[in-house]
């Protein structure tokens, strides 16, 4: 009797969803991620023997090595099926020297078969198709495994030493922190500029309808772009125009196409969670891998809805292009299908293009049909999904945009100043029928008037508007990842992570959407800039990126790119541990005695956030919650006072002192109940009578 083949995923969703698709002749087991890790009580790498990895299988991960080395003994062929990349690559690696660890047999054998999505077409033709293990792709993922653990294990102690134990630096992290540390000294350093605009509410003569009437913007002065910097400036501009007739000189009206989006990457689907589902890019990529591994559909079973969720591609495979393009034509009509399919090239500095886009596995299974199965969050992420692929296969839209010049005459002779009105319609709503772009705004104008060129209108209004220019927007997630991505930081699988980590680290912030280093982030920063600066740059960590792109196509050795990392790293090591001075965070008193000791008690911040501390430390390790208030008293119990907390996940919410009296929270923070002042009117001094 023929033995069992036996497929090792890493995940038990993913084991039982290829199980659907496979005979009595399969058996399949999950190793529950990596088996084999550099081990958490030491470095773990021999430095001097070509940095050579000392693997361990850790404790939890035992009865997974177990079932898998028992099942093994029983097969007659064993298949990795672990996930189409890298790390994928390194797991299917990892299981088997575990394998030949255990069974004592360092002949064992095992294939490698690779699937982008887990249907059963996909499964079959990956199972008759396997290959040898790719060592380039294995030595690419260790080397990034052991610079990582170098930086990681030899900075980190440099920091206990300089500025408190506990604390963590990353080759990867450390270039994200300084990207949002920098960002916030370009804002409290930025100093607003005043600026004028002016605006005109024009009508048609003797107009008496509101739809007659439109707004239009002084758009040049002498051909020029107008530069008004003061009121006195822009009331020089209104006393000129004053008595002036408003012809209509030109008009003009123009068609643009313009193409959908490529479907989403890793990036680009991280970066419109954020801004469409208020999605962090953990929460993302879980949901994604969710819907990746299979979802009980009704008679189907367990089912892989999207393709594989960690990719920068922007490429589509054929046969899902040629099935999408007939939904479209019968779902759409076979005039939302482009003569020839759409294509895309990656923006993204050296894109892997290795895998496909993200995409749904059927165009047939739209949101409508999945709405019973899956839960609130995974419908939104796959409605998202569905509809920029679908719309990714559509014709372009027809935009038709009239844009009307007025320049003001007296006696005939025209002025120097050209106002401009605009519109903007739909003519031909293409792929806008499933997906909305985020620059498909229709404009902020309502339709203008039938107009003819030479009419005289009617002035009703004319007004200056004051502005002042702002500084850069604070990093949001969505924004740091796109920022990553454009530098060539990090790679699709580590976005999430790196935003993560900072964040758990303390050192970063989030509020509402904005990332806001902390004071302790501040610290790490400048301290590891300051110390290490041709390390904690986005230059070398892109570079590197490129080196371990390099090792993954055969083109470098692992050994040789990590030894020229590390004689610069660890000269730099030796210098700043030699010449840093130990870092005092800034201490605050908070005016209280300690209820143990009599000493003061201080504003400190760890691990989870900040708290109130005895400065007696350690032989008084009297401790009690911080509370941030913000000036506002609870909106439903009116007693308590709004609080400014962080949750589990780091973020910032708000919620009321009286907590578990009172279960106010909110994650914005609430305006002030109607007889009490702002914080900001709270602060203006009292009128003082007789004043």
């Amino acid at each position: 009797m023929a033995k069992r083949k036996l497929i090792v995923v890493e995940s038990p969703t993913k084991a039982r969803t290829i199980k659907k698709f496979l005979g009595r002749g399969f058996a399949v087991e999950s190793s529950m991620g990596h088996v084999r890790d550099l081990p958490k009580s030491k470095l773990g790498v021999e430095v001097e023997q070509d940095f050579a990895p000392s693997y361990v299988i850790p404790r939890d991960k035992n009865p997974a090595v177990k079932k898998l080395t028992d099942q093994a003994r029983k097969a007659g062929e064993i298949l990795l099926a672990t996930d189409p990349d890298r790390e994928g690559e390194a797991i299917a690696w990892h299981v088997l020297e575990a394998l030949k660890r255990k069974m004592k047999k360092q002949d064992l054998s095992a294939k490698r078969v690779v699937f982008h999505e887990i249907t059963e077409s996909a499964v079959q033709k990956a199972l008759a198709e396997p290959r040898e293990i790719n060592a380039d792709l294995v030595d690419a993922q260790q080397a990034r495994r052991v610079l990582d653990r170098l930086v990681g294990y030899k900075m980190s102690p440099f920091l206990w030493r300089k500025v408190r134990r506990g604390l963590s630096a990353g080759r990867v992290q450390s270039v994200a922190l300084r990207l949002i540390v920098d960002r916030e000294r370009e804002i409290e350093a930025f100093v607003p500029q005043e600026y004028w605009s002016l605006h005109a509410k024009l009508a048609k003569q003797e107009a008496r309808r509101a739809q007659d009437e439109f707004d239009a913007e002084l758009v040049r002065i002498s051909g020029k772009k107008p530069e008004i910097q003061d009121e006195g400036a822009a009331k020089s501009i209104l006393d000129e125009l004053d008595g002036a007739a408003w012809p209509v000189q030109k008009i003009s009206v123009r068609e643009r196409r313009q193409r959908p989006n490529a479907p989403y990457t890793t990036s680009t689907l991280q970066q419109d969670a954020s801004g469409r589902l208020n999605y962090g890019a953990a929460r993302t990529m879980r949901l994604a891998q969710q819907l990746y591994e299979g979802i009980a559909i009704g008679g189907e079973g367990q089912v892989g809805l999207i393709t594989y969720m960690r990719t920068d591609s922007v490429q589509v495979s054929g046969e899902a292009i040629a099935q999408v393009r007939d939904f479209i034509g019968q779902t759409y009509g076979p005039d939302e299908v482009p003569a020839k399919p759409n294509t895309y090239r990656s923006r993204v500095k050296n894109a892997q293009e290795a895998h496909e886009a993200i995409r749904p596995t059927s165009a047939s299974r739209t949101p409508e049909q999945m709405r019973e199965f899956l839960d609130k969050d995974q419908l939104r992420l796959y409605t998202l999904i569905w509809q920029r692929f679908v719309a990714s296969q559509m014709r372009p839209a027809v935009l038709e945009t009239t844009s009307v010049d007025i320049v003001p005459n007296r006696d005939g002779a025209a002025l120097k100043y050209r106002f401009r009105a605009s519109a903007m319609r739909v003519k031909v709503p293409g792929y806008r029928q499933v997906y909305q772009r985020d620059d498909d705004q229709e404009g902020g104008q309502p339709p203008l008037p039938p107009l003819v060129e030479g009419e005289d209108l009617d002035l009703r209004k004319l007004w200056p508007d004051q502005h002042f220019t702002q500084p850069p927007s604070r990093f949001t997630e969505a924004s740091l990842i796109r920022a990553l991505e454009e530098q060539g930081i990090g790679r699709p699988s580590t976005y999430a992570p790196i935003v993560s980590v900072i964040q758990e680290r303390t050192y970063v912030e989030r509020e509402g959407r904005s990332l806001t280093p902390t004071e302790l982030g501040a610290v790490v920063n400048d301290l590891l800039v300051k110390h290490f600066p041709d390390i904690i740059k986005s230059e070398f960590t892109a570079d590197m990126e490129e080196d371990l792109d390099s090792i993954s196509r055969g083109e470098k050795q692992w050994t040789p790119v990590l030894k020229e990392f590390y004689g610069g790293f660890s000269a730099a090591l030796e210098k700043a541990d030699a010449e840093a001075e130990r870092v005092q965070t800034p201490v605050v008193e908070t005016g209280e005695m300690c209820e143990e000791c009599g000493k003061p008690l201080l504003l400190r911040e760890g691990r989870f956030g900040k708290f109130i501390g005895c400065s007696g430390f350690p032989k008084c390790r009297f401790t009690k919650p911080y509370l941030d208030t913000i000036g506002v008293t609870c909106p439903q119990c009116r007693q308590g006072e709004v609080v400014r907390k962080r949750n589990k996940r780091r973020s910032i919410f708000y919620s009321c002192s009286r907590y578990p009296e009172c279960e106010f929270a909110s994650s914005r923070p609430p305006a002030p109940p109607q007889d009490e002042p702002s914080p900001e009117k709270a602060k203006e001094p009292a009128e003082v009578a007789g004043d």
